[in-house]
């Protein structure tokens, strides 16, 4: 068996077409003009690069930007300051904070100050509510790129097993609440998980974001034939970008489906960005200015 290599960046780019045209007929009826302000925090050049190619695809798709740039050392009063005004604004539509922040500002409570209908992260505590519900109108950006890509490629997971390796408001947590929307039953799994190895061999399909492969890598002996593995893990390994899976080439050769890293989940996550800050505009009654 050869796997079939589920490609993010066509996906993201059919999803990012879309949003396009979104945009332009938002433009076209003088209802709005899509506006995405990001909050990044201190000079991490990780967070700096995520922000910048964020902002570029953006502008390319006719999505205008504010950036703020913030000290590392802003006090949490003044960023919730920041956070309200733009709330406030009617010209902003989809407000993102890069995380992580300073370990001395409280990361909910922050995030808690976010106006529901422009969490374009899908991460308050309304949204993550909502979501549980089966009401959510904003859904955190990569548990629904994973989504979108299953459907792209028509992969069906009603009545699957599934297992996630991350419990995280991320990713985990809100992935699990949308694969069982789509009737799969779910495992999640993380740190202190036992047996996770004869867990991770009875799902059909896999999902693992861990991102440090000092702590974990997913084998190809981990795994059963044929199934699906969905590999979020972002780190750097032997001086490129690598995934949780260990092998890419001898896992490919077992399963039935796999993401690559880079070119999988990762493109998806800016693209619901996208997606999710033209649905948040369209929500508002804000005329172009």
């Amino acid at each position: 068996m050869t796997g079939k290599v589920i490609d993010g960046r066509i996906v993201s780019s059919s999803v990012k077409s879309r949003v396009k045209s979104a945009v332009e007929k938002l433009k076209e009826d003088e209802i709005i003009r899509p506006c995405l302000a990001t909050v990044l925090i201190g000079n991490d050049p990780a967070s700096s690069t995520y922000v910048n190619s964020k902002q570029r695809a953006a502008s390319d798709l006719g999505i205008s930007t504010r950036d703020h740039k913030l000290e590392s050392t802003i006090s949490q009063k003044d960023l919730i300051d920041l956070v309200m005004l733009l709330n406030s604004d009617p010209d902003v539509h989809g407000i993102l904070i890069q995380l992580p922040l300073p370990d001395h500002i409280n990361e909910f409570t922050v995030i808690n100050t976010i106006n529901p209908l422009k969490d374009v992260d899908g991460l308050t505590p309304t949204n993550a509510g909502m979501l549980l519900s089966g009401k959510a109108v904003l859904k955190p950006c990569t548990p629904l790129g994973i989504m979108e890509l299953l459907d792209y490629y028509s992969i069906k997971v009603e009545s699957i097993d599934a297992v996630i390796v991350n419990r995280s408001n991320l990713v985990g947590k809100p992935l699990a609440i949308l694969l069982l929307e789509r009737n799969a039953t779910v495992m999640m799994c993380h740190s202190k998980s036992t047996n996770l190895v004869d867990k991770l061999k009875s799902a059909e399909l896999v999902v693992t974001a861990v991102g440090n492969r000092e702590r974990f890598t997913l084998k190809n002996n981990m795994v059963k034939d044929g199934a699906i593995v969905i590999d979020v893990g972002t780190s750097r390994h032997s001086g490129r970008v690598a995934g949780d899976v260990e092998d890419f080439q001898s896992m490919k050769e077992k399963v039935s489906w796999i993401t690559p890293v880079p070119g999988g989940v990762g493109p998806m996550t800016i693209a619901m960005l996208l997606n999710n800050t033209v649905f948040a505009a369209s929500l508002s009654k804000a005329p172009i200015k």
